[in-house]
């Protein structure tokens, strides 16, 4: 594999994290520039690659000053608050640059449509970086459904737990968030498990509670696909720890997993306790997008996953608002009203 060159934008915590196992693949990849505008950040960046002994690269204040700076780079990284995911992400391919997209992809449905419009229209490679999409162990657990392994699948349920609502900071602020707990930790859980169930959601009904926040922080959601599957999931957003537990429901037997696709057991019809599942093991989402980018695998988490998320999230959060079930078919009929001032209202958004 060649090594590519590559701009991360946005050096918070979650950009550290994702440099930090970069500066690890030094024989695939060569991170050229920097893009953070906090001074804490950055120090907390170089700290990063003096650890590493890598000398620190060009460190821009905004996405602009990059692109005017013309880098040799061929893809950008964004790790980003989620408000301006969608601006950085036209910008980018516009630009010509492929681009790793952390979750969620973009803030609803209409920016969903319209950056799968600017992705075929720049024919740039766009991935979005949902770790239980990218997993191999989220794979194998379709393949062993898609074999029967478990026969029929009935039901699913899944928990995801975290001490998120102490955090503060922009996660909760609407504007900036486009969601609370459920919207940042949670999508990894919803998404992981409409992506194993390979299913559109044909119905949501959802409570939340938003804990004396501005956002939701603890959400109980069920969920009936077209196949007639049906879904229960909780996500606790005042908790301890981080950790999730998601379980297919077979005629036959039982997957269990994580929504990071972290883990995966299987138990079938007369034994008595889940058995581990072997699978590939991955150093993360960059490694993967290195391995779609080469042409070695196909494109798990393309922005149409995106868009399938962030449909199912508009429903959530409709259902939650109006107290009632609402339906895929409503929703894309445009029939439903948006109760004024509700996560769903998008007029604010800049393209």
């Amino acid at each position: 594999m060649s090594i590519t060159k590559v701009a991360v934008i946005g050096c918070g915590k979650m950009g550290q994290y994702h440099i930090e196992n970069m500066l690890t693949m030094r024989d695939s990849t060569k991170i050229e520039a920097l893009v953070e505008p906090s001074e804490k950040m950055k120090k907390c960046v170089s700290e990063i690659f003096e650890k590493h002994e890598v000398s620190l690269p060009p460190v821009y204040n905004s996405l602009d000053e990059l692109l005017q700076a013309d880098v040799d780079v061929e893809v950008a990284f964004i790790v980003t608050p989620h408000n301006v995911h969608f601006v950085q992400a036209k910008a980018c391919m516009e630009a010509g640059l492929d681009v790793l997209l952390e979750k969620p992809m973009v803030m609803n449905t209409r920016e969903a449509q319209n950056l799968i419009n600017i992705r075929n229209r720049t024919e740039r490679l766009l991935v979005v970086a949902f770790p239980g999409s990218l997993s191999p162990a989220v794979h194998k657990a379709k393949e062993l459904i898609a074999k029967g392994a478990i026969g029929e699948i009935l039901q699913v349920a899944g928990v995801v737990h975290q001490h998120w609502r102490i955090l503060g900071g922009w996660r909760q602020i609407p504007e900036i968030s486009g969601g609370g707990f459920l919207f940042d930790t949670g999508s990894h859980l919803i998404n992981t498990v409409v992506d194993i169930l390979n299913d559109n959601v044909e119905r949501v009904f959802a409570i939340q509670d938003t804990r004396e926040t501005l956002v939701d922080i603890c959400s109980a959601i069920t969920l009936k696909t077209e196949k007639g599957i049906l879904v229960n999931l909780t996500a606790a957003g005042d908790s301890i720890g981080c950790e999730s537990e998601i379980f297919i429901i077979g005629t036959k037997g039982l997957i269990r997993t994580g929504a990071w696709g972290e883990k995966l057991e299987i138990k079938r019809e007369g034994e008595k306790d889940f058995a581990p599942v072997e699978y590939p093991k991955s150093k993360g989402v960059w490694e993967q997008f290195l391995k779609i980018r080469s042409g070695q695998m196909e494109n798990p988490c393309p922005p149409e996953i995106g868009l399938r998320f962030a449909e199912l999230m508009d429903m959530i959060k409709l259902s939650a608002v109006k107290g009632e079930v609402i339906t895929r078919e409503v929703l894309l009929s445009k029939e439903v009203s948006q109760p004024q001032g509700s996560l769903l209202d998008d007029t604010k958004t800049v393209y």
